[in-house]
């Protein structure tokens, strides 16, 4: 079975962001030349995540972080984790560590309105996604 690994730098500018990294992940399948198989798209820290998600309409990612914001606020009443960045563990729990997107003929098999986004929950930072693609 054939692999290839990459490691992406993203630069968040706010505490909440969604960044479309797709063409970034598109970029290392076009390099791995595997033309059949998946991309693992994992990202390593406890406040971030990736999700699949519409791109075409920009309110759509306001939407989700607007959402995610009334559900679990940043200064919440309870908190026990002293960092004063308990919402971003639990967005980032919410969302989920990683994304697997199946590839064919060489591309990412998204839906024409799917993007992959890096969702970050404590910016800004500098922050990596590893990438697996493998046939």
């Amino acid at each position: 079975m054939s692999h290839f690994n990459e490691t992406l730098s993203v630069k968040t500018h706010q505490r909440n962001e969604m960044i479309d990294i797709t063409s970034e992940v598109a970029a290392a399948v076009a390099k791995s030349g595997i033309a059949t198989g998946t991309a693992i798209v994992f990202c390593p820290h406890t406040t971030a995540g990736i999700t699949i998600n519409e791109n075409a309409d920009p309110d759509v990612p306001h939407d989700i972080l607007l959402t995610l914001e009334e559900l679990i606020p940043h200064r919440r009443k309870g908190y026990r984790h002293n960092e004063g960045n308990s919402d971003a563990h639990v967005k980032s729990s919410l969302v989920g560590a990683g994304q697997t997107i199946l590839i064919q003929n060489g591309q990412l098999k998204l839906g024409t309105w799917q993007a992959i986004f890096f969702c970050e929950f404590d910016g800004p930072r500098s922050r990596k996604v590893h990438l697996r693609i493998a046939e």
